[in-house]
């Protein structure tokens, strides 16, 4: 009886301990975006400054010009990606997803995708766009090139 009762709390312990992301996904999320690319979020791997033109992001694979001034009003940002092969007709989708409520959006202010040009500040590609981050708090930024997987950015935003 003493061993039925101690696997009941043990069991009840193990499964109230797991923190299982309850995830928001819209309905109009691109096909491509998978929970466990969600899931998989390194919230310890956040963005860092790098190279000369104050770029934050991850070194050498996706940073944006414009991050350092985090702010929940619409602003410019330019995107850097290092190992893109073939610009010419890749699509950079960009889905925020934020720590605290769960939530997936957009960060860009016109939808989940933009194109990429050319190389520029020793990246392969780059674009720039408008991006509105909704509230303040952690934010994932998880980056997809041609509806494959590519980098995620954490960022905090605060004000």
């Amino acid at each position: 009886m003493k061993r039925v009762v101690f696997g009941c709390i043990l069991l009840l312990f193990l499964v109230g301990c797991t923190d299982k992301a309850n995830v928001t996904m819209p309905e109009d999320l691109p096909d491509f975006v998978k929970e466990s690319d969600i899931e998989s979020v390194d919230w310890n791997q956040k963005a860092v400054e790098f190279g000369d033109r104050g770029i934050i992001g991850n070194a050498d694979k996706s940073g944006v010009i414009g991050a350092n001034m985090p702010s929940l009003s619409t602003q410019k940002w330019m995107w850097h990606l290092w190992g893109i092969d073939e610009v010419r007709d890749t699509e950079l989708t960009v889905i925020g997803y934020h720590r605290d409520s769960k939530v997936i959006q957009p960060i860009l202010a016109n939808g989940w995708s933009i194109g990429l040009g050319g190389p520029v500040n020793g990246a392969d590609a780059h674009t720039p766009s408008h991006v509105k981050v909704p509230k303040p708090g952690e934010w994932a930024i998880l980056l997809y090139t041609n509806e494959k997987y590519f980098d995620t950015l954490i960022y905090d935003i605060q004000e």
